[in-house]
């Protein structure tokens, strides 16, 4: 675990090295080619901040599966949104302008609604509880729903990381403190649900577009994991963050259907496989550097509140927000989900 900024957990990368293999990530990724060329030129795009540990561990990905092809398979890498928002590029790799896409679960729930299972407001606890269910029956569940969209899910969940509430006029420490509360959310029914639920007023932005809100007051405040605060610069136009972890969100690397049946057998296993490492490096680095976060952002002016996460809770289920999840997703989903995190209500 980490304990400073320039620490990292086991097997992770520490932040100084993070920072400098983030910075080498480039706006496009252009590399010498092989002799001969590729039998199969794809796109991977993402949404997230070029400093991300997601964009770090893609890219890496990318270079590794071309050299276990033999260059026969060369994955383009386009991190940062600079292929258009998430909403965008969602639309773009259902209908093969890019082959792959690595975005969170929330905004995927607006194609797969299922996808918003790991999303329940206050539904997660710790780590632990967030791998045995995506690694086992809510994972099971969520990709069977995103596959019926027509897109494939070539590589295990990564991390998007425990969400919390930042404002800039107020500390967000009990249900109390978000009536009325104008809070940016992404592109998603349960995220917007959720703060209704609890008296505040939800407005869908994209993400490329919220630093921007907060700078002009559009909204009070905003919500999201240290990790994409920090690499958003969130900081900047923020003065509280209340550590409500109110919604644990994943990334899912997400494929086209057809690109990917193009690929021979033994090319869509080279992808799995590097795409799987990826994701679980990644889920290393994010424990080890929102570990370190806190402190760093506390050094940047940033006041951290306890917020009383079971008054939330309780809050969420008198509203009647677990019940009518519930019947959304119907019984075969809430059971996978209680089987890990015990009944909600």
């Amino acid at each position: 675990m980490a304990n400073g900024p320039d620490s990292g957990n086991r097997g992770g990368l520490s932040r100084r090295s993070f920072i400098a293999a983030a910075s080498a990530v480039p706006l496009v990724a252009i590399r010498t080619g092989p002799a001969r060329a590729a039998e199969f030129t794809y796109k991977l795009a993402t949404g997230q901040s070029l400093s991300q540990p997601i964009n770090t561990r893609l890219n890496e990905a990318t270079q590794r599966i071309r050299e276990a092809s033999g260059g026969r398979l060369e994955l383009k890498f386009f991190p940062a949104s600079q292929l258009g928002s998430d909403t965008d590029l969602i639309t773009q790799v259902r209908a093969g302008g890019i082959e792959f896409l690595n975005i969170a679960g929330s905004v995927l729930s607006t194609v797969a609604a299922g996808a918003a299972l790991t999303n329940v407001g206050f539904a997660f606890n710790d780590y632990d509880e967030v791998w045995r269910a995506v690694d086992g029956p809510v994972g099971t569940y969520v990709r069977a729903q995103i596959e019926k969209t027509g897109l494939v899910v070539p590589a295990k969940a990564a991390d998007n990381g425990f969400r919390m509430v930042s404002s800039t006029s107020k500390p967000i420490r009990t249900p109390e403190d978000l009536k009325g509360y104008r809070i940016r959310v992404p592109v998603s029914p349960i995220f917007t649900s959720l703060f209704s639920a609890l008296g505040a007023n939800p407005t869908s932005i994209n993400f490329n577009e919220l630093y921007t809100a907060l700078q002009t007051r559009l909204v009070d405040g905003e919500e999201n994991s240290l990790v994409t605060i920090e690499a958003g610069k969130l900081y900047e136009v923020q003065k509280y963050i209340a550590e409500t972890r109110h919604i644990w969100d994943p990334f899912w690397i997400i494929a086209n259907r057809r690109a990917f049946g193009r690929l021979p057998e033994d090319l869509q296993g080279i992808v799995r496989r590097e795409l799987d490492r990826a994701a679980t490096e990644e889920r290393a680095d994010m424990v080890g550097l929102t570990a370190s976060l806190k402190s760093q952002l506390t050094a940047k002016g940033i006041t951290f509140e306890t917020a009383d996460r079971e008054a939330f809770r309780k809050g969420l289920s008198q509203a009647g927000f677990y019940r009518d999840w519930k019947e959304k997703f119907g019984p075969e989903a809430w059971k996978a989900l209680e089987s890990v995190t015990g009944p909600l209500a």
